[in-house]
């Protein structure tokens, strides 16, 4: 559908006030006054659904196999599910309460809901999640490329597979040249439209990668080599109890996508579909990560690592097994490069915002534009150098930011109640989300800092 066509269509009836895009209007977005963008008004259904799981799909579907470890498959599947109804409740509130104060961006809500220091706070939170999420990304590119180490040894990486180990195929060289490469690249993109390509290839590559997992764990099953996995948490102390909370970040941090939500239902050609749109995603990338959970944590049982790519790098006892091993990796390190750039760009948005609220739109200034890419690139090169593992990773965002954006805020919103629409389910709904995530997060972080003070004096993985 061109622009010409919306324009043909002003008398097309819609759910919330949006501006008719004219066929003289430019290409790059307006801000508008809460902060939002008025843009091409005229995606489809399928295409919404597909930038929407594109959103919520990335480095956390590595780390679930491990959760599995944790709770079992019986209790961690039933958490995948809930969480999925979880996250379409409150996106479900978000847009709700959007429609009653005409807001057209999540920043915008928290502004009429809050005030300037709600908006504020929302930025800070995207801004952790994002920072820490593309940190992940990084950290499993290196360890898919130059390795990783743990308790239980060291897992060669695809190049130390390839040429042995040298000084170019170390964790750091090799992810400095991927971000010069790579990185930095992509991410110099001023429009999102122009990644449209990569996240179309992303989203393939993905697909490769939980096809060749499903069918080795097939393969496994059929040959009998893989035995009856854990339903349940083996649960024998109060610490191995608490560590089951652990979980709650990584699986909040798996379903983050509300600070997208509005710029997609702004872009739909009938805003009433945004709530399939939102269903349908959900149950697409639900079932993504039950499957990568069930076949993973079959795979490799209690040896699940926290970021179960690096498990693909011992044999597997099947024809072929060493080239789908690297294939199975080099396919999800090349999907998560390519979906870098999708994430780096509401980061780059929201940190401009907070910085330079009163200047000009960043894409109108080069000098800014470079200043806080490079300055961003810049800390997620040293932190993916320097975090142990991306389950460290995950819990911090999935404690803090991921579980404020996912549940806190929209139950905040909901019981400020400033358009007197909230139904009496919806307080109680709240009041329940807010319980849960502040409980569980509380939890995990105990569970982290002592598990960190215990093992202060314990040699760095990364050594």
């Amino acid at each position: 559908m061109t622009i010409g066509n919306v324009a043909r269509k002003k008398e097309r009836k819609s759910t919330k006030n949006k501006a008719i895009v004219d066929e003289n209007a430019p290409l790059l977005p307006k801000c508008g006054e809460d902060g939002g963008f008025d843009e091409f008004n005229g995606a489809s259904f399928t295409g919404a659904v597909f930038n929407l799981s594109t959103t919520i799909v990335g480095a956390g579907i590595m780390a679930l196999p491990a959760t599995m470890k944790v709770l079992g498959l019986g209790l961690g599947i039933t958490m995948i599910i809930l969480m999925a109804f979880l996250t379409e409740a409150s996106i479900e509130l978000i847009l709700r309460f959007s429609r009653a104060g005409k807001s057209s961006s999540y920043g915008g809500l928290m502004g009429d809901a809050f005030g300037k220091y709600g908006k504020i706070l929302l930025q800070v939170a995207v801004l952790v999640n994002n920072l820490g999420v593309l940190i992940v990304y990084m950290i499993i590119v290196g360890d898919v490329l130059s390795g990783t180490s743990s308790s239980e040894g060291h897992h060669a990486g695809v190049l130390e597979g390839w040429f042995g180990v040298h000084w170019w195929t170390g964790r750091a060289i090799v992810l400095l040249v991927t971000t010069l490469g790579i990185f930095a690249p992509l991410a110099s993109f001023k429009r999102i439209d122009s990644l449209s390509f990569t996240s179309a290839l992303s989203v393939g590559l993905a697909v490769v990668f939980l096809v060749i997992t499903v069918g080795i764990t097939v393969i496994k099953l059929i040959d009998g080599s893989i035995g009856m996995p854990r339903l349940l948490p083996d649960v024998s102390d109060v610490s191995s109890f608490i560590k089951c909370f652990t979980v709650v970040p990584v699986l909040v941090t798996a379903y983050i996508c509300h600070y997208n939500v509005h710029s997609i239902d702004n872009e739909l050609e009938d805003s009433t579909q945004i709530r399939g749109v939102v269903q349908t995603s959900l149950a697409l990338c639900s079932s993504v990560y039950i499957m990568t959970s069930l076949f993973g944590f079959l795979l490799f049982g209690d040896g699940t690592l926290d970021d179960v790519l690096a498990n693909f790098d011992a044999d597997l006892g099947i024809p072929y097994g060493f080239f789908l091993n690297d294939a199975v990796r080099v396919s999800y390190a090349a999907h998560l490069m390519l979906v870098f750039p999708v994430v780096f760009f509401p980061l780059r948005l929201n940190l401009d915002g907070l910085l330079f609220s009163s200047s000009r739109p960043l894409v109108l200034s080069n000098m800014r534009f470079t200043l806080v890419t490079v300055g961003l690139i810049g800390i997620i090169f040293f932190g993916a150098n320097f975090i142990p593992s991306i389950w460290d990773a995950f819990q911090f965002t999935g404690a803090t930011a991921a579980v404020c954006i996912g549940f806190i805020f929209p139950a905040a919103i909901t019981l400020k109640d400033r358009h007197n629409i909230a139904t009496k389910k919806d307080k109680i709904l709240s009041i329940a989300m807010i319980v849960l995530a502040v409980f569980s997060n509380v939890v995990a972080i105990y569970s982290d800092a002592y598990a960190l003070f215990k093992n202060a004096k314990a040699p760095s993985p990364r050594e």
